[in-house]
């Protein structure tokens, strides 16, 4: 498919899977990114360092000691209900990685926004001579090093998860904590922040202007610590750990990855952080073995535009007369990371978009098949193993790799990343709307 067709297929609107050309083999493509293997170690070793004092911070981390990670859940009545809706089999096994009941903030911003956080805490406190490299991090709760802290504001601009993990935590460290969330933002979601000490201030405009807005303000107030959302390494780092862990998890539960047994991972991607330092992390440790997609709304296709355009000066999807309306608020942003782009470019083995009604299919069909609880926004990797196993791109794409034959063993990881913190009566209206809806997606795939 042209860039053209491309093109006209996104200001359609139209549900389709584009496979990436320029996916490489990771010989050919880690050894050249500016952040590497290592990196990734040093974030796991700081969240250690670090998991005692989240832990008297946070009660709902005292069963882990303070170590922030999700469950892999095998998913077969979900997995059964997929292959009837197709009409026919899904090959491979079929899990999920449940991000949306990550402690403290429910979604997958929950790594790297708490990552940013402490690596802050911890740079400031060293500077001022109050940490000392073996340290135990718990001196921050002390009062001689909150009183540092209280003088410092960390503010971020957002749809709402990153707002909510970065809020939270900042405030609970003892930091003033601001967030500029843009329209998309649900009012739960700012009730939350505020709720938890969280200044919350609201903009009538999308997430890039939020963005903007918070990168400005910091701009003029040296004791405010922005958290930029489209170009921070250390958010991508964060998000990163998730595929150390998962390794182990894959491990524990007796699952092959390899050549011959390959792991396809579906992401919901809005502006990029977090898909992509989950990509860049399972690359590293699985590499050609692991084949990850990106999922976004047909309204909000932006890494997919940049993926076209170049990650240079990333497009806005306004420029194809897009609005970003859609339900899954944490997916709809304008401008992709460039950052990220430029990171994930050469790894990412394709993306697809995906319609409302069928976010809301299948996040009522997940919690009627295996009682989980997620957000729209986490819904959207569902579409992957039908776009790669029944679209004529997907079918192509696994013939050019040679890949077919080993479908019957592959797994299929679905990355939902939100719906831990919704409201009862939100989560209720949102399976009403689900049971009613259709997987329209299906028309153009299947």
């Amino acid at each position: 498919m042209d860039k053209q067709a491309v093109l006209e297929h996104l200001q359609r609107e139209e549900p389709f899977l584009w496979i990436n050309p320029e996916c490489r083999s990771v010989d050919r493509v880690l050894p050249k990114l500016p952040l590497q293997y290592a990196d990734i170690l040093d974030a796991e070793t700081r969240l250690e360092r670090f998991a005692p004092l989240l832990a008297d911070l946070f009660p709902e981390l005292e069963k882990s000691r303070g170590i922030i990670e999700s469950n892999l859940q095998p998913i077969p009545a979900m997995a059964a209900w997929m292959s009837d809706q197709a009409r026919g089999h899904l090959p491979g096994q079929m899990l999920i990685k449940t991000d949306g009941n990550l402690p403290v903030a429910g979604s997958v911003k929950a790594r790297g926004g708490i990552y940013e956080v402490l690596l802050f805490a911890e740079n400031l406190a060293t500077q001022k001579g109050m940490l000392a490299p073996d340290d135990d991090r718990r001196v921050l709760a002390e009062a001689r090093a909150q009183a540092l802290l209280r003088r410092y504001t960390i503010s971020v601009g957002s749809t709402g998860n990153l707002g909510m993990s970065i809020g939270i935590t900042a405030a609970a460290l003892g930091f003033k904590a601001v967030v500029h969330m843009s329209r998309e933002a649900k009012t739960w979601k700012k009730e939350h922040l505020r709720a938890n000490g969280v200044t919350v201030i609201e903009h009538a405009a999308d997430y890039t202007v939020a963005v903007a807005a918070g990168r400005a303000a910091a701009r003029i107030d040296p004791l405010t610590y922005f958290v930029d959302d489209e170009s921070s390494q250390a958010l991508f780092l964060g998000y990163s750990v998730a595929a150390l862990r998962l390794k182990t998890q894959l491990v524990q539960a007796g699952i092959r990855v390899d050549r011959d047994h390959p792991l396809f991972v579906y992401l919901p991607c809005g502006v990029g952080g977090a898909p992509g330092g989950i990509t860049f992390g399972l690359k590293q440790v699985f590499g050609d073995a692991a084949h990850c997609f990106f999922g976004e709304p047909v309204q909000a296709p932006c890494m997919l535009l940049a993926f076209l355009g170049g990650f240079s000066s990333p497009r806005s999807v306004e420029t194809l007369g897009l609005e970003m309306d859609t339900a899954a608020d944490g997916l709809a942003v304008g401008r992709a990371s460039g950052l990220v782009g430029q990171m994930v470019r050469d790894l990412v083995s394709g993306l697809f978009t995906i319609d409302d009604d069928s976010l809301f299919r299948f996040l009522e069909a997940l919690y009627r098949t295996e009682h989980i609880r997620i957000e729209p926004s986490a819904a959207a990797g569902f579409a992957g193993p039908y776009f790669v196993t029944f679209s004529l791109p997907g079918r192509t794409w696994l013939q050019a790799g040679r890949l077919s034959a080993y479908m019957p063993k592959a797994t299929h990881l679905v990355w939902t990343t939100g719906g831990r913190l919704l409201p009862t009566a939100e989560f209720t209206a949102m399976t009403r709307r689900g049971a009613d809806a259709s997987l329209t997606f299906l028309n153009a795939c299947c």
